[in-house]
C-alpha cells in the first residue's frame, strides 16, 4: 500500500484550471468568487471541479451509455483509493485528495454526487416529488455540506437550512433547462417534473414537445403548473434563508449572494409567465449589483 502524497508538481496548474472553471461556468450564483476570503477559493473551485466533471460525464457529448457509466466508475475508483490512503491515478484527484485531507472534509458527499449523476444516465423520468426530493439530497445537497465542513459550520442546525436551500436551487435549475434537459441522453430526452403533477394540471410531454420547439405557447395549465413549481422552490428557499445570516461574514455575504439570486431567477420566470422556452431566464451582469446590495443590506 502506498500512502497517499500531499501533493505534487501538478498541483498549481490544477487548482488554477480549476479556478478558472469556476469563474467560467457559474450563472446564477457565485462560485469561488472574490467574496469569499482566499484560503477558501481553492478548495472550492476543486470541488466544483469534480462535480462539473462528473456531470459532464453523465451529460455532455454523444458518449454512450456504457462509455457514460465507465467514466464515472473511474471517478467512483480514485474516490475509493482516496478513502483507503492510497495514491490516486490521476493528478487531478492527488490534488482533491490532498485538500480533503487538510480540510477533513467527508467523502460521502462526494460519493452522493456520482451516485446522482450515475442516475442521470438512466432515469430520465420521475413519478412524484418524492422522487425528484431524493434526487436533490445527492445532487445539490452535498455541495452544500461539503462547504459548511469546509468553513467549520457543520451543525444540525446549519444543515437543515443549506439542504433546503440546495434542493431550491435544484428545482429552479430543473425549471429554468426544461427545454435544455429535453436535448439530453441521446435522444431519450430527460424530464425532471412529477408525472403525477403533470397529469393533475393537465400537463402532458407533446404539449412540452410543442413549447420546447416554438409551435405552441404557454396556456393556462402550464402557467399554473409553472406557478405551483415555483412556489415550492421558494418556499423551500425562504426555510433555509437563515443560514445567510448564521454563517455571518464573507461566508454569509456569498450565501446570501446565493438565495438573491435564486430569488431572482424565480421573478424572472414569473414575469415571463412560466414561459422557460422563448427567454431562458438567467442571470446578467446588470443583476450583480443589484443583488449584491440586495444580500448586503436586505437580506
Amino acid at each position: 500500500m502506498n500512502s497517499m502524497p500531499h501533493a505534487n508538481t501538478a498541483s498549481p496548474a490544477i487548482v488554477a484550471e480549476s479556478l478558472a472553471l469556476a469563474q467560467q461556468h457559474y450563472e446564477n450564483f457565485p462560485v469561488a468568487s472574490f467574496i469569499l476570503p482566499a484560503h477558501l477559493r481553492e478548495p472550492i473551485a476543486l470541488i466544483y471541479r469534480f462535480a462539473r466533471q462528473a456531470d459532464d460525464f453523465a451529460d455532455e457529448g454523444d458518449l454512450s451509455v456504457a462509455q457514460r457509466l465507465s467514466l464515472l466508475q473511474a471517478f467512483r475508483d480514485e474516490l475509493d483509493l482516496l478513502a483507503a490512503y492510497i495514491k490516486p491515478q490521476t493528478d487531478f484527484f492527488l490534488v482533491l485528495g490532498a485538500m480533503i485531507k487538510a480540510q477533513r472534509l467527508p467523502y460521502r458527499p462526494f460519493y452522493d454526487l456520482l451516485e446522482a449523476f450515475t442516475q442521470d444516465v438512466s432515469k430520465t423520468r420521475y413519478a412524484n416529488y418524492a422522487e425528484i426530493e431524493h434526487y436533490c439530497a445527492r445532487s445539490a445537497n452535498p455541495i452544500g455540506r461539503l462547504l459548511l465542513a469546509l468553513y467549520g459550520q457543520a451543525s444540525v442546525e446549519n444543515t437543515a437550512y443549506s439542504d433546503k436551500i440546495c434542493s431550491a436551487l435544484q428545482l429552479i435549475n430543473f425549471l429554468q433547462d426544461i427545454h435544455i434537459d429535453l436535448q439530453k441522453n441521446a435522444g431519450q430526452q430527460r424530464l425532471y417534473l412529477c408525472q403525477d403533477e403533470m397529469r393533475a394540471y393537465a400537463i402532458d410531454e407533446a404539449l412540452i414537445q410543442d413549447l420546447s420547439h416554438g409551435r405552441k405557447s404557454t396556456d393556462a395549465h402550464w402557467q399554473a403548473f409553472m406557478a405551483f413549481n415555483l412556489s415550492r422552490a421558494e418556499a423551500l428557499l425562504a426555510a433555509g434563508k437563515p443560514l445567510g445570516r448564521l454563517l455571518g461574514g464573507r461566508i454569509g455575504l456569498e450565501m446570501r449572494m446565493v438565495i438573491a439570486g435564486a430569488e431572482c431567477i424565480i421573478r424572472k420566470i414569473k414575469r415571463r409567465k412560466g414561459d422557460v422556452f422563448k427567454h431562458r431566464p438567467k442571470l446578467n451582469f446588470l443583476d450583480w449589483p443589484r443583488l449584491f446590495v440586495i444580500a448586503l443590506f436586505k437580506l
